[in-house]
């Protein structure tokens, strides 16, 4: 159910009717009553849905999304069809609406995730004291303290830690802690668990003793990876961008699956391993089925600037747009979201490939920030690469929840 207008009280339809719900088939039954057992969570600004994903992977049920953007959450019903998105401003959503359009009572929720917009606290953003976003870490905890989850886990940009924005958030944390134990804030970064991209967040977990064994940082960092996955683990095996036409408007295009990929093809296996019963869309499932993938639109660049990007060494970045070259033996920089035209529209940055004088297609950039195949964007490239820049990187938060979930 897709609910529209801050009131949270009606329908807006869908615009990408190409994706449907997944039929869950012979197994529908079973897979409804292992979700009824499994503890309950919402995401707030859920976005494309890095936290709902990370989520159903550590073993909860996500049952609702809310996001105040319809284009940035345009393909969460898609990917998660068993969950609920909820369109609203959660600045004026009161505790009563959010868990009445989630059909859900207070002591039903377990947990509540989510990564209020960061772009106010962000250093390469003008960081300025009274822009309106930085309160939306109010308003997260705000709900917070309303719904009384077992847990919560919140995650923003390492600039939240710094003045002015640290004592707004130091504030917020004394209030929460009179109900939760505070784990954080913590900076952890990406590539320690697993993926390929170096990306450090904010992470604060609360944990209400009476449900939650104690957790702290030395569980998280047991679960760092040994050996930091690369950019050639996440898009070797990848084919190059296509050129769009009425076939496969929709940025649907194929590689061969290669069933004698070798042993360092551990990455690019999970990636293109199909979801469960519960996750993505019939048509992801069916084309994933196929060794078809989505998302390697085409990116037209000019002799000169070709020509530019031949110059850069691995590592390197453009004298002129600014744009890195990715290396294949390291892990990806952080991957930043633009903003939307209420924000001045400013074009995200998109690394160069390693080797070819493009930049990485919207496929590639999932894989680096830890999306799997099967997960759909935007047909539009510059949103598609803002959802993927927003979104809390799925590989960290789906270890973090994992350990949580133990607890529990």
């Amino acid at each position: 159910m897709q609910r529209d207008t801050s009131r949270l009280s009606q329908y807006f339809p869908r615009r990408f009717p190409l994706c449907g719900w997944v039929n869950s088939g012979k197994d529908g039954n079973l897979t409804d009553t292992l979700m009824s057992a499994k503890p309950k969570v919402i995401d707030l600004f859920c976005g494309a849905g890095g936290f709902t994903l990370a989520s159903w992977q550590a073993g909860f049920e996500c049952v609702a999304g809310f996001d105040a953007s319809e284009v940035l959450s345009s393909r969460f019903l898609d990917n998660f069809p068993k969950s609920t998105f909820i369109k609203c401003d959660l600045q004026s959503a009161e505790v009563s609406e959010v868990l009445r359009s989630a059909g859900l009572k207070t002591q039903e929720i377990d947990g509540i995730v989510g990564g209020p917009p960061c772009q106010g606290f962000s250093w390469i953003g003008r960081r300025q004291s009274d822009d309106p976003r930085n309160a939306l870490i109010h308003h997260f905890f705000r709900l917070v303290s309303g719904i009384k989850p077992r847990f919560f886990v919140m995650e923003n940009v390492p600039g939240i830690l710094h003045k002015p924005f640290s004592v707004r958030l130091k504030r917020e944390l004394v209030r929460m802690s009179d109900c939760y134990s505070i784990l954080g804030p913590l900076l952890l970064d990406s590539a320690d668990f697993g993926a390929a991209t170096r990306r450090q967040r904010v992470l604060i977990i609360g944990i209400d003793s009476r449900y939650v064994d104690p957790i702290a940082k030395d569980d998280l960092a047991q679960r760092f990876v040994p050996t930091k996955s690369t950019v050639r683990d996440a898009l070797h095996d990848l084919p190059g961008p296509v050129l769009m036409n009425e076939k496969n408007s929709d940025g649907w295009a194929g590689y061969g699956r290669d069933p004698f990929a070798d042993e360092k093809g551990l990455f690019a296996r999970k990636a293109r391993t199909a979801p469960p019963a519960y996750l993505g869309s019939q048509v992801a499932r069916e084309f994933l089925a196929k060794g078809l993938v989505s998302g390697f639109q085409y990116t037209e660049h000019t002799q000169e600037v070709v020509k530019r990007f031949d110059s850069v060494p691995a590592g390197g970045t453009d004298s002129i747009s600014r744009f890195p070259r990715l290396d294949w033996n390291e892990q990806c920089p952080t991957l930043r979201a633009g903003t939307g035209p209420e924000n001045g529209s400013f074009q995200s940055v998109r690394p160069i490939h390693p080797t070819c004088n493009r930049v990485i297609t919207v496929r590639e950039a999932a894989r680096l920030q830890g999306f799997p195949d099967w997960f759909q964007f935007h047909p539009t490239k510059w949103h598609s690469f803002r959802m993927i820049g927003n979104s809390v990187n799925p590989q960290m938060a789906t270890e973090v929840l994992s350990a949580i979930r133990t607890r529990l």
